[in-house]
């Protein structure tokens, strides 16, 4: 399923090539001048995913194996290994996670055996040529026409054969005619201004996995936008930005916000719910390279706003643009004083707390690394605790593999007689609950008698998913692409619809408050509906 963790991870596992048992923290590392080296591919096959391609980049520098791994899953670095006689012995990170490719090897060929957590298989690979500096795949857009044109014929001939169903939304006919407009024009394009209209046609192939990926150094503004009922507010800023924190923004570039935003939808998933192409539309508004290429801005590094401050009066603002993951990595000012909860530990995928006062465990599930063991220390806590409610809180919940979600929390949840009531366990979903969280929240509606509190899902459950990934040749950006078709609802409207909406207002997100928690607390469950579950 799309970003599928479990697939992710599994063959992150691909990546992870794990084979613990071989590997120690003793084992000797290093690399001679003669050891096998150089840029090899080939395919894996593995238990859970299938036979994948993969590519093998190897180099010894220092007396240390480095390098890459990069398959459909995405790009995993080498760390080190060793070589002897005709074994090869590799180290990968994925993750969390850590592991070896334990191969025999020759002077043009590497085949063996991986593993990771619950995934096994096989690799084959063949030397093509010598190894590739390093950084020699960092996406650019620095190309001439020429290179474009071959990454678009690229981009149009693949992600048709790769796509489970390209043209499940997007006919055909269209299809071809875009590329070769695209194609035409090229000559007379800027590089920003293709990118935006490649990942526009992937976009109108419909599903929210199918995408080209922006590159992790594209400008980024230091302001953060997000939209309530009826405006868009500056919610977070980067250092020298304070003054607009907070205010509304009413124009960009001299082009009301409105205007700006129906653009930007060109480059969000046009059968998905507008929620979720709204959602991506507003990261799009801080992002340089994007608004460029929509010739929103004549620039990528600078762009004038108008705004508005909360007595309404009026002024302009000059953003500059730096570096995407700069800014990912510099601290961010907030416009509330105090995190509420579900906005509380970014860098965590799965914590909790007991809330003496409310007698209820709140849950911030985000993502699947280490679940097993994480969720198990979850029920401990509820065990210890003897909660009157349980909360799950998903809004975050960017995806994963969902069957880790079913078999470690939803199942052992279910089996909570005292708290799977109607009244006693409470989800929390949001526009932003995606992939296998999306599945995970639907799977806890139809098993549990959870209520579903917050915001219809942006994405919908009956969709392709289920994301792989390859680069185009010369730009390196990462071409993504479905290759599955999920069904997570049987009949009714294609939407994950909570049970009691609650929206967020602006003043509720300036003063740190969170309804939906502040709902789900106050809820007093009548003694006949406590004791049944929802049909």
């Amino acid at each position: 399923m799309a970003h599928m963790v479990v697939r992710v991870l599994a063959l992150s596992a691909l990546a992870a090539t794990l084979h613990t048992q071989s590997t120690s923290a003793q084992e000797v590392h290093g690399c001679q001048p003669g050891d096998p080296k150089g840029y090899f591919t080939g395919t894996a096959t593995s238990q859970l995913s299938g036979p994948l391609e993969v590519s093998l980049n190897l180099r010894c520098a220092g007396g240390r194996y480095e390098g890459e791994l990069v398959t459909p899953l995405g790009t995993f670095p080498i760390t080190g290994g060793r070589a002897d006689s005709s074994h090869l012995h590799l180290l990968f990170t994925a993750g969390p996670d850590v592991g070896t490719l334990d191969a025999t090897s020759s002077a043009d060929t590497v085949r063996g055996r991986f593993a990771v957590s619950g995934d096994s298989g096989v690799i084959a690979l063949r030397r093509v040529g010598e190894a590739r500096p390093d950084g020699w795949d960092i996406p650019t857009l620095d190309l001439d026409a020429a290179r474009w044109r071959q990454d678009l014929a690229f981009f149009a001939r693949e992600i048709v054969a790769r796509h489970s169903n390209a043209f499940h939304s997007l006919p055909r006919p269209r299809f071809d005619s875009l590329v070769t407009e695209l194609d035409r024009r090229m000559d007379s394009l800027n590089s920003d201004q293709v990118y935006a209209e490649m990942d526009q046609i992937a976009n109108l192939i419909g599903d929210a996995h199918t995408f080209i990926a922006i590159p992790d150094d594209s400008p980024q503004f230091p302001f953060r936008v997000r939209h309530f009922v009826t405006e868009y507010r500056v919610i977070a800023v980067l250092r020298g930005s304070e003054r607009i924190l907070g205010a509304r923004l009413l124009t960009l570039q001299d082009q009301p916000i409105a205007v700006v935003m129906h653009r930007l939808l060109a480059l969000t998933p046009a059968d998905e719910h507008l929620s979720l192409r709204q959602a991506r539309a507003e990261s799009f508004l801080s992002m340089g390279m994007i608004l460029h290429g929509l010739d929103l801005t004549s620039a990528r590094e600078v762009v004038t706003l108008t705004l508005a401050d909360d007595a309404g009066q009026h002024f302009s603002f000059d953003a500059h643009a730096v570096s995407k993951n700069v800014a990912d990595a510099s601290p961010w000012t907030c416009v509330f004083d105090s995190r509420p909860l579900y906005l509380q530990h970014p860098d965590q995928a799965f914590w909790y707390r007991y809330l003496p006062e409310a007698r209820t465990v709140y849950c911030s599930f985000r993502g699947y690394d280490s679940l097993s063991t994480r969720a198990a220390d979850l029920l401990a806590l509820v065990e210890r605790t003897r909660p009157d409610k349980l909360v799950i809180d998903m809004r975050g919940n960017g995806g994963g593999d969902y069957t880790l979600g079913l078999h470690y929390l939803i199942e052992p949840i279910r089996n909570l007689s005292g708290l799977d009531r109607r009244g006693h366990l409470f989800v929390v979903i949001g526009t932003n609950t995606f992939s296998a969280g999306m599945a995970n929240a639907a799977q806890f509606r139809t098993r549990t008698a959870a209520i579903m509190v917050g915001q219809t899902i942006g994405e919908k459950p009956n969709s392709y998913q289920e994301a792989r990934e390859t680069r185009l040749p010369h730009s390196h950006l990462r071409m993504r692409y479905s290759t599955r078709y999920y069904r997570f609802v049987d009949r009714g409207q294609n939407a994950a619809r909570p049970d009691y909406e609650v929206v967020p207002t602006w003043a509720d997100y300036r003063a740190g408050r969170d309804p939906v928690l502040d709902w789900i607390l106050r809820y007093t469950p009548t003694p006949a509906a406590s004791g049944r579950k929802k049909p």
